[in-house]
């Protein structure tokens, strides 16, 4: 009997998803590549070739033309590892990282690539926080050129065609459920895009969602609160710096 409760004792109490695009980095990465470029800037005829929706294949264009205009891994990731934080998440990163090992399982769930955050997050030495990286995989082919595909294909009328959150956040949480024989006390989300509301809809009444304050995120969940009383059912907690965050989190491990 001793070793099952011990077996529930170290199960995670609360699942935590980030982005990482303007919440846990204070820019865009795929904005921030470009400055890897011969001076800083992709022509013209590039940048006419995106077409909404279909960013991913765009981004695929871009780091061909970067290899092709000799952009070296390393170059690649000295951009990437001089992003800023955004305010307050080194301190919501310490926070998670000094809780006892059963309050959060952290995940990210990202749709810019594996290779534009895991430089960042080593550099920052918050690696090892994160149980999961779900986003478009990227790597280095022969050419030196970064590769990327698409993380998933799904049905979603709102999202990129190559990730829709939901979908990932709704598997991920089934997926792990089932894993530990029970559900999370709450899952938690954390983003800013209007990307991040779609899996935040998904999210029950005892979940919670931390949008940034004035972020699309935000937006999107008051105008639903408006036009569509009780749609959205999480609470909402905005934030302008991360130290919010922690504090909503100590009350909430304090119950």
């Amino acid at each position: 009997m001793a070793s099952h409760s011990g077996r529930l004792s170290s199960d995670k109490r609360f699942l935590i998803f980030f982005d990482f695009d303007e919440t846990i980095v204070d820019e865009t990465s795929d904005d921030v590549v470009v400055q890897a470029a011969p001076g800083q800037h992709l022509p013209g005829w590039l940048k006419d070739t995106y077409q909404p929706g279909r960013y991913n294949q765009y981004m695929q264009r871009v780091l061909a033309h970067l290899a092709e205009q000799g952009v070296t891994e390393s170059d690649i990731r000295a951009v990437m590892e001089k992003m800023p934080a955004s305010p307050g998440m080194p301190a919501l990163f310490q926070f998670l990282r000094v809780r006892p090992a059963q309050d959060f399982e952290v995940v990210l769930v990202s749709d810019a690539n594996t290779f534009f955050i895991e430089s960042w997050l080593r550099r920052a030495g918050a690696r090892q926080l994160f149980h999961r990286i779900l986003t478009n995989p990227a790597t280095f082919n022969r050419d030196g050129r970064l590769v990327m595909r698409p993380f998933h294909s799904h049905d979603c009328p709102r999202c990129p065609d190559n990730m829709c959150k939901q979908a990932v956040v709704r598997d991920y949480v089934a997926r792990r459920t089932q894993e530990r024989g029970r559900p999370f006390q709450r899952v938690l989300y954390v983003g800013d895009g209007a990307n991040d509301f779609c899996p935040a809809l998904a999210l029950g009444p005892r979940d919670m969602a931390f949008p940034r304050r004035d972020f699309p995120m935000h937006r999107l969940i008051t105008e639903t609160h408006e036009a569509t009383p009780g749609e959205f059912r999480a609470v909402t907690v905005p934030w302008v710096s991360a130290e919010e965050v922690v504090q909503r989190l100590r009350k909430l491990v304090a119950e």
